[in-house]
């Protein structure tokens, strides 16, 4: 694409990725991803913010070809798939400085090999003035490394919120107008990315709460031109309410965990509590993710595997954990063979969540009535704590 403009003197420069699937070998894009670079112009110097993943290099060069000058490149943040091109482009453009925060300066030295007179160090708050257009820095720190931040662009009332506010989305609008799927989206990367550390999203969204915001430009994802929908959704995820929701990730190798399961669900149900229920084997872990954002109970199912969880459920409890769900109580259940230690290492795995954890579920073999008598009473007493949040 060629630079597209958002407004006088100021473009979107970026790459949409339209096929890739998979992010930090690790979070699957469904609907790929975009790497968003800004050029602002201003009356005496340039700015660009950000480049692109090396990957798409060449997609940024191009988009530069007929910018004759850049004064500074702006690195909010050191991640590769924001700052693997800055080298490209202060070959092209010998003048040009890098302009970080002190932390995020050490990182590009040693992500890239940057040298050290090629920056220009900034505090917070600070101002740089490229003529007409004045950019304010921001820190954002753990949103979600140690030393992003984001930019304001005064004049303009644009904020370049870095990966805040993102969404791996590959789409050809300029703006998040499909507000359903620019939603989810957000969600699923909020999910992935910012959940862990939300105490956080909640202390930058107070940071930026003085400033009057006409666009939120962040560095993946569509840009948005209504924040106050997007910043409101991000105080709704990162408050510490969680919904009436029961997230039921579960792994049958012979049908008994599932019967279990499914029964609950029932339960649950007939209860008054909203449910959603994850087969490990064929689930979309990221779908996983965006179900834990309001989760106020979890329950995991598990066969037993040499005496231990299904490496499955190890997988879906380690993930809670490390999320760090807002989550208040948590449950196991599942069926062995001959013997069991699942619930105590299923405990074990989510020990970093505050949960109360409820009387767990486990049978030998098929579930009998007592069995099912028990999953009811589970149901019970979830609801029951739903209840006393003021959850339903």
């Amino acid at each position: 694409m060629k630079p597209r403009m958002i407004r006088e003197d100021v473009y979107l420069v970026g790459a949409v990725d339209w096929d890739r699937r998979m992010f930090d070998a690790l979070v699957p894009l469904p609907d790929g991803t975009s790497y968003n670079a800004y050029l602002v112009q201003g009356l005496e110097r340039t700015a660009l913010l950000d480049t692109v993943d090396p990957s798409m290099s060449e997609t940024l060069m191009a988009q530069l070809d007929g910018v004759e000058r850049i004064d500074y490149i702006v690195a909010h943040h050191a991640e590769q798939d924001h700052s693997g091109s800055i080298p490209l482009v202060l070959s092209r453009y010998p003048g040009a400085r890098v302009v970080c925060n002190p932390k995020c300066k050490g990182m590009l030295m040693e992500l890239l090999g940057i040298p050290d007179e090629r920056f220009v160090t900034v505090e917070d708050r600070e101002t740089l003035s490229l003529g007409g257009k004045t950019l304010e820095f921001i820190f954002t720190p753990w949103v979600h490394w140690p030393e992003t931040m984001a930019s304001y662009l005064k004049e303009d009332r644009i904020l370049f919120s870095c990966d805040l506010f993102g969404s791996h989305l590959a789409t050809s609008d300029l703006y998040s107008t499909e507000r359903a799927r620019a939603e989810e989206a957000a969600k699923r990367y909020y999910a992935e990315i910012m959940m862990p550390f939300r105490t956080f999203v909640q202390r930058n969204l107070e940071r930026l709460a003085g400033y009057e915001i006409d666009v939120i430009a962040p560095s993946h994802g569509p840009l948005h031109d209504k924040p106050s929908l997007m910043m409101d959704s991000y105080r709704e995820w990162a408050s510490d309410r969680p919904g009436n929701l029961v997230v039921v990730p579960y792994v049958s190798m012979h049908g008994s965990t599932r019967r279990m399961v499914e029964h609950l669900v029932g339960e649950l149900v007939s209860n008054g509590l909203g449910v959603r229920q994850f087969d490990l084997t064929v689930a979309d872990i990221g779908k996983l993710a965006v179900a834990l954002v309001d989760a106020a109970t979890i329950v995991i199912g598990t066969s037993t595997v040499h005496v231990g969880p299904h490496p499955l459920a190890v997988y879906a409890a380690y993930l809670a954990n490390s999320l760090k769900s807002k989550a208040r109580f948590a449950s196991v259940v599942g069926s062995y063979g001959w013997g069991t230690k699942a619930v105590e290492q299923i405990t074990s795995q989510i020990s970093g969540l505050k949960v109360e954890m409820l009387e767990p579920v486990v049978c030998r073999g098929f579930p009998g009535e007592a069995e099912l008598r028990a999953l009811e009473g589970l149901a019970e007493s979830i609801a029951q704590r739903h209840r006393q949040l003021g959850l339903m």
